[in-house]
C-alpha cells in the first residue's frame, strides 16, 4: 500500500508522503545523523540529545508546520524564511494576532555553536528551550503547548514519525523540542564566498579585499593606518563573539529595551544584546534588535560615527564615539562589499532545510 499525500488536519494544506511505503508499521530508527560542518571547529552537541534521522526529520516537519499555532495559520518558518537567512525582513514579525513582536526575528544558522543563550536577551540557555517559547508567546503563535501536543497527537504522519524517531507514538513537549533542536542544529552555513577565498577556491575582488583589511584590522588613534574595528565583535569562524554588548545605539536617557537587564535584573546588563553572527548579513535585513537601519549602509555609518555613549556602552566602541573612526565613503563602500562576501547561497538555497510540505 502507498500512503500519498495524506491530510495534516492542522496544515490544511496536503503533506506528500513522498510515496512512502507502509506495508509494515513504523518502526523506530536510531541511525544517526552525519553533521558536516567542514573546516569549523567541532562543535559541542548536547549529550543527551544524538543526532538521528528520523528525529532532524522530525524537527523539520515540526519547524514548518502551521499547526503549532493557535489559528493554524504560522510555523516557524513563516518567521525565519530560508532565503533570508532564516530571518524576517520585516522590522517586526506579525504574530496570530495581527500583533507585531517586540524585536527583530534572528537568523538561523549555526547554532550548535552558539553560546551564553538564544534570542536577543539571551534569556533561552538551550535551543530547546528557545524553540517553545515562540508558541507559546502571545505576540507569536499563541498557542498551549497542551494544545499543540493534543492537535499533533490526532494527527497520523505525526504518530508514525515520533515512533521512528523516538520509538512510540506519544507526542510531548519535551520531544517536541529536541526534535526541533535537532533540526535546527543541522542549518550548517559554511560555504560563503569567504569560506571559498580562504580555501584558495576564489579571489576577492580590489574592493572586497580592501574591505577584508579594513574589517580586521584596529582603529589607528594616531591617525597613520584606518581600520575598523569589526572584527573584535564579530571574529572567528562564525563572525561572532557570542557575548551580549552594548554597542552605542542610544544614550541611557532614551533606552526603550533593557535587554539583557530584563533577564538579570543586573544594572550593568541594561541594553545588552546578543552579538549576532554577520554571515549571510547582506539578506537579513533590517539591522540591530529594533531593526532600526534598513540598510547595511546605516550600520556602517553608525560604527564609524554614530555610536552614543552610556554608562554600559561596551569599551571597544570607545574609538567609534565622536569624533569616531573617520572613515571615507569608499571605505565603508569597500566594508559593504567585503560583508556582501559573507552571504552562502548553497544554504539559502539548501532543499535539506526546505518545507516537506
Amino acid at each position: 500500500m502507498i500512503r500519498n499525500g495524506c491530510l495534516l488536519l492542522g496544515c490544511l494544506l496536503l503533506f506528500s508522503c513522498k510515496d512512502e511505503v507502509i506495508d509494515n508499521p513504523p518502526v523506530y530508527d536510531p541511525s544517526p545523523y552525519s553533521l558536516e560542518w567542514g573546516d569549523f571547529p567541532a562543535p559541542d552537541l548536547p549529550a543527551d540529545n544524538a543526532l538521528t534521522v528520523e528525529k532532524v526529520k522530525l524537527g523539520k516537519m515540526l519547524f514548518h508546520d502551521k499547526t503549532l499555532s493557535r489559528d493554524l495559520s504560522q510555523s516557524c518558518a513563516d518567521c525565519h524564511i530560508q532565503g533570508d537567512g532564516f530571518s524576517d525582513i520585516r522590522q517586526f514579525s506579525i504574530g496570530v494576532d495581527q500583533m507585531p513582536g517586540r524585536r527583530n526575528a534572528m537568523a538561523l544558522f549555526n547554532l550548535a555553536w552558539h553560546k551564553n543563550g538564544f534570542f536577543w536577551d539571551g534569556r533561552s540557555p538551550t535551543l530547546r528551550h528557545q524553540a517553545l517559547q515562540p508558541i507559546q508567546d502571545p505576540l507569536e503563535m499563541h498557542e498551549t503547548l497542551p494544545n499543540v501536543v493534543a492537535k499533533l497527537s490526532a494527527i497520523e504522519a505525526y504518530r508514525d514519525q515520533f515512533i521512528r524517531a523516538f520509538g512510540d507514538e506519544e507526542v510531548t513537549t519535551d520531544r517536541i523540542a529536541l526534535a526541533i533542536e535537532q533540526f535546527e542544529i543541522t542549518m550548517v552555513s559554511n560555504n560563503s564566498k569567504y569560506d571559498r577565498f580562504l580555501r584558495g577556491e576564489e579571489v576577492l575582488t580590489e574592493a572586497e579585499e580592501r574591505g577584508r583589511q579594513l574589517y580586521f584590522a584596529e582603529f589607528d588613534p594616531r591617525g597613520i593606518e584606518k581600520g575598523a574595528e569589526c572584527f573584535h565583535c564579530h571574529g572567528g569562524f562564525n563572525f561572532t563573539n557570542d557575548l551580549l554588548m552594548n554597542n552605542g545605539l542610544d544614550e541611557e536617557s532614551n533606552f526603550t529595551d533593557l535587554g539583557l537587564f530584563e533577564v538579570t535584573n543586573n544594572s550593568g546588563d541594561r541594553a545588552k544584546f546578543k552579538v549576532p553572527s554577520l554571515r549571510n548579513i547582506a539578506v537579513t535585513p533590517p539591522y540591530m534588535h529594533d531593526g532600526r537601519f534598513a540598510t547595511l549602509r546605516e550600520v556602517l555609518e553608525h560604527y564609524d560615527h554614530g555610536v552614543k555613549y552610556s554608562s554600559t556602552v561596551d569599551i571597544l566602541m570607545q574609538y567609534n564615539l565622536d569624533p569616531g573612526l573617520g572613515l571615507s565613503n569608499e571605505d565603508l563602500d569597500d566594508l559593504e562589499a567585503f560583508l556582501h562576501t559573507l552571504t552562502d547561497d548553497a544554504f539559502l538555497e539548501n532543499e535539506v532545510f526546505a518545507s516537506p510540505f
